[in-house]
């Protein structure tokens, strides 16, 4: 398969341009998220683990599904944990039922710094707010079924998103949430659900 960084072949082929495109995209999340990082003193990994934290719900927020969530080993986790137990940004809540096992909790200087850093990827947000409805949806839809496709190749684990969900159903041949009771039009399709079950059927 060629690659798509050859332009020659980029140039002609619309999928090439499509991954060039992401890869321009990945590349400002990365700029941006050293921005912020680099105010902090924190590692672009220990920001994401503080905003995973203050948006999720806090059964979440352990070192098993931090690893899996960023793709990284539960060392790599842990060792950022450390650090942000560290410098006072987190603390670590014992699970009652299981002494060994523990849910990350947010102090208030480290909800603070989240809540800030939480914010790098808003020009990208204006940038995708300067789209049209109709644009809006169509790269919607383009995107979850390219992670779809991902994760049937093994690339990416199953992501909290409306076709992987048990609650996703067909209602009068319309799409439809089982929990929530209502259609999903495009635009309520969600890619980070709180109420997500992994459908196992």
């Amino acid at each position: 398969m060629p690659s798509p960084f050859d332009l020659n072949w980029q140039h002609e082929s619309l999928e090439g341009k499509i991954v060039v495109a992401l890869e321009r995209l990945a590349e400002v999340f990365r700029v941006l998220a050293w921005e912020v990082s680099k105010e902090s003193g924190l590692s672009p990994i220990q920001m994401q683990i503080l905003i995973f934290c203050l948006f999720h719900k806090q059964q979440m927020a352990t070192v098993s599904t931090l690893a899996e969530e960023f793709h990284l080993t539960k060392a790599t986790i842990s060792e950022s944990v450390r650090v942000l137990e560290n410098r006072q940004l987190i603390t670590k809540k014992t699970n009652k039922a299981d002494q060994r096992r523990y849910h990350l909790v947010l102090t208030a200087r480290g909800k603070k710094l989240a809540e800030k850093a939480s914010e790098f990827a808003n020009a990208l947000l204006l940038a995708a707010g300067h789209l049209q409805q109709s644009m809006k949806e169509q790269l919607l839809m383009a995107l979850l079924q390219m992670i779809r496709d991902l994760q049937r190749q093994g690339i990416i684990h199953p992501q909290r998103m409306c076709w992987n969900c048990r609650f996703y159903t067909l209602h009068q041949q319309q799409p439809y949430c089982a929990l929530l009771h209502k259609p999903l039009h495009v635009a309520n399709l969600r890619v980070d659900c709180p109420e997500f079950e992994l459908n196992l059927s």
